[in-house]
């Protein structure tokens, strides 16, 4: 997997499996705030690979 993509795929793999959880749980509020919050973070994460090329 491309440097560049590593970091943003893993942050939100991880986001996506802690939603699986709280799904789990029938804790949709959370579920959405995490899928959220891991798109943000996954998108700043490819972001900045860019700036550093």
């Amino acid at each position: 997997m491309s440097d560049e993509y590593k970091q943003p795929y893993l942050t939100l793999f991880n986001a996506v499996t802690d939603a699986l959880q709280a799904m789990e749980e029938k804790n949709y509020g959370l579920a959405e705030t995490l899928l959220r919050s891991g798109q943000v973070q996954a998108e700043d994460a490819f972001i900045k690979a860019g700036e550093k090329k």
